[in-house]
């Protein structure tokens, strides 16, 4: 017998054993697009009438739908009840400005948009042939409603997700309802989700659909709490409210807590209780060793990207790590950690991470060639099988965990975010003034890297530094845009012509251990 493997399967179970149990804790002070609390029976029954409202649109399996919003229950609801129904959800990052976001929108081919109330005056000129604000009385129809039935196909694509790497447009990951499948139940079950976990969404959804766990945290029928806009000390008063046990992350929101702790009046929430998930970049081991100290928190650190649905490893402590002191399993933990299960991995002569797995993507919406090139034989075994080709550079240890040590694709990781660096040096370039630019990523205690350009300006120019950043802001969303921008006189380029970042890169990373923050 063969079941297709489809998001479908978390929520059902959901609203089957766990119908009367309160699913989501909705952010009570955003009224316009708020849902309040409510039970995974009419989180089901929300889903449904999602899918009931595309199917009145004419809105086909197959066909995209594109939402613009912060974290919400709508877009959690979202993930079940568009993919759930045959069509493809494309979550799209909030922090962009309107011409990114209609190029994601054009790229995919989106036939819908919904849009967060917050974000509508910014993105109006991002037109789209069924167009909502999320929240507004047109944007779905009555929870009684029911959708057409879908033919499962877990091969199917159930989201792309757009992002950044090494060309100046974002890319659109096509991740099947196969691969959300088993990344969300390897994902959590080796976070040892279970039904009295209560999970705090500190990781935007977008981004990669929250890495998994949110199909993870529905299917074992635990609390969803949403925390709209990220700030430590509102995240220590959420964990003591409602007894939060598992939260994920970039490093800079770890920070932000362990900053927000310095100041709480009494004890911290959630000792001995919480679990935060962190990826994006490898945090110092100084931030691992106080979440557990000063926290009292396990710190859990993760390593994929949105190709891979993300999971390809996770390091949490083990029982070996028991005896340590928390210096010394804070450098044990800052791993990157070992294959997940039924992930497999290998560096290649060059140094670069390659995988293998169920996680990895069904392909580049629209760009085989840039499929072909991510997915292929490895440069030494080309009658071997096809590997994912990650773009990071690392090594793996004799315990077989993985630690990241530069990044061999134009990419700068800056607060958990992908900027490609090409696309910077497209907006850089795009004012008159400018002759040639590099963008490189330098190190940043807060944000990992900081997004640096290296600029040449025509003769004479009086351009100056806050001049070309607002010039970036106006094409590129702000996380984006260089926050250094150091003027030179030419770039050193070889004799090809061609510049080598690497060694514009060496004097900034010249006193650390690793290439990346």
């Amino acid at each position: 017998m063969h079941v297709a493997l489809t998001v479908n399967d978390f929520l059902r179970r959901a609203e089957e054993v766990y119908p009367d149990r309160i699913a989501v804790v909705d952010e009570p002070e955003q009224p316009a697009e708020s849902w309040g609390s409510f039970t995974y029976a009419e989180m089901a029954a929300k889903a449904r009438a999602i899918a009931a409202h595309l199917d009145a649109l004419g809105i086909g399996q197959g066909e995209r739908v594109a939402v613009v919003s912060h974290n919400s229950a709508r877009l959690l609801t979202a993930l079940f009840g568009v993919s759930g129904s045959g069509r493809v959800l494309v979550p799209v990052n909030f922090r962009l400005v309107a011409e990114e976001v209609k190029y994601i929108v054009e790229h995919s081919g989106a036939r819908v948009l919904y849009v967060d109330p917050e974000l509508e005056d910014g993105l109006a000129g991002v037109q789209c042939e069924h167009r909502f604000v999320i929240g507004s009385a047109t944007d779905a129809p009555a929870e009684h409603s029911d959708p057409l039935p879908w033919v499962y196909d877990e091969d199917a694509a159930a989201t792309i997700n757009y992002t950044s790497g090494t060309t100046a447009r974002p890319k659109g990951v096509q991740l099947t309802h196969r691969n959300v499948w088993l990344n969300a139940t390897t994902f959590g079950w080796q976070l040892g989700i279970n039904d009295r976990d209560v999970y705090l969404h500190t990781l935007p959804q977008f981004h990669c659909n929250g890495w998994g766990v949110l199909y993870s945290v529905t299917g074992m029928g635990a609390q969803h709490i949403i925390l709209r806009k990220v700030d430590g000390a509102e995240i220590l008063r959420r964990v003591e409210r409602h007894g939060v046990t598992v939260m994920c992350g970039a490093p800079a929101v770890a920070n932000m807590i362990l900053d927000a702790a310095g100041t709480w009046d009494g004890p911290i929430p959630g000792r001995g209780r919480v679990r935060i998930v962190c990826a994006g970049a490898p945090p110092p081991t100084k931030t691992i060793e106080r979440i557990e100290t000063e926290l009292g928190w396990e710190f859990i650190q993760i390593y994929g990207l949105t190709e891979t649905t993300p999971l390809l490893t996770m390091n949490r402590t083990r029982a070996e790590f028991d005896e340590l002191s928390p210096g010394e399993r804070a450098i044990k933990l800052s791993r990157a950690g070992a294959p997940a299960i039924g992930v497999q991995m290998r560096i290649s002569p060059d140094g670069e991470v390659l995988a293998r797995g169920n996680h990895v993507m069904g392909g580049y919406w629209n760009q085989p060639e840039a499929t072909a090139e991510a997915v292929r034989a490895a440069a030494d075994d080309l009658d071997g099988p096809d590997w994912f080709h990650s773009g990071d550079g690392g090594y793996l240890d004799d315990d077989g965990y993985l630690t990241i040590s530069d990044r061999k694709k134009d990419v700068i990781i800056t607060g958990g975010e992908n900027v490609s660096s090409i696309e910077v040096e497209d907006a850089v370039f795009s004012h008159p003034d400018v002759v040639e630019v590099a963008v490189i990523g330098v190190p940043d205690e807060k944000w990992g890297e900081l997004v640096m350009a290296l600029v040449v300006l025509v003769p004479d120019s009086t351009l100056t530094e806050a001049d070309l950043i607002a010039h970036t802001r106006t094409k590129l969303a702000h996380y984006k845009c260089p926050k250094r921008i150091e003027f030179r006189e030419a770039l050193a380029r070889t004799a090809t012509g061609k510049l080598q970042k690497f060694k514009l890169r060496e004097p900034f990373w010249a006193d650390m251990d690793r290439k990346v923050h």
